[in-house]
């Protein structure tokens, strides 16, 4: 039995620290699309080429720091959750079940995110998909930065749900 309870917890606690890994990795992304954005005007007046790939190059890696962004304030219970702490008390639902309800509000949709966009984001990879109006690469980065989110979102719910069920009913 103890053997059993040591490797769900280190499976949880794997979990828990590759999440917080992505979230942490995508932090600097935040400094390096600011960097990006403010260079298209030097690029554009200044000398005259590279403010369009500047700004295609900053879209995609938003793209993928929001996707860790959004795990990340889910992670925090910041955003994209409803809100256990905020429920009336007089719902006469535990805090465990808050929590609950608040992994499967965002459990399904994620789940529904990777199916159905799973097509779409494998063919865009495929084809290396460019930017339609200025022809750039890295389009298929954006739509492979939503499938990420969704990954992630799906995970952290999971994760929140399993906790939340093994709690004692609290």
């Amino acid at each position: 039995m103890r053997i059993d309870a040591a490797r769900r917890s280190d499976a949880g606690a794997l979990m828990d620290g590759a999440l917080a890994a992505c979230c942490r990795a995508a932090m600097p992304l935040a400094l390096l699309v600011t960097v990006l954005l403010f260079a298209q005007w030097p690029l554009r007046d200044a000398i005259g080429a590279g403010s369009t790939q500047a700004n295609d190059a900053a879209q995609w890696l938003f793209a993928i720091y929001v996707a860790a962004a959004m795990c990340h304030a889910q992670r925090r219970g910041a955003h994209l959750v409803a809100r256990p702490d905020l429920a009336p008390s007089a719902s006469g639902l535990t805090p465990r079940w808050r929590r609950v309800g608040a992994a499967l509000c965002v459990l399904p949709w994620a789940v529904f995110v990777v199916v159905v966009a799973a097509p779409s984001v494998l063919q865009s990879l495929m084809q290396l998909e460019r930017f339609p109006e200025t022809d750039h690469a890295g389009y298929f980065l954006i739509k492979l930065a939503l499938f990420w989110m969704a990954v992630l979102l799906a995970a952290q719910s999971a994760q929140g749900l399993w906790r939340a069920l093994r709690q004692p009913n609290t």
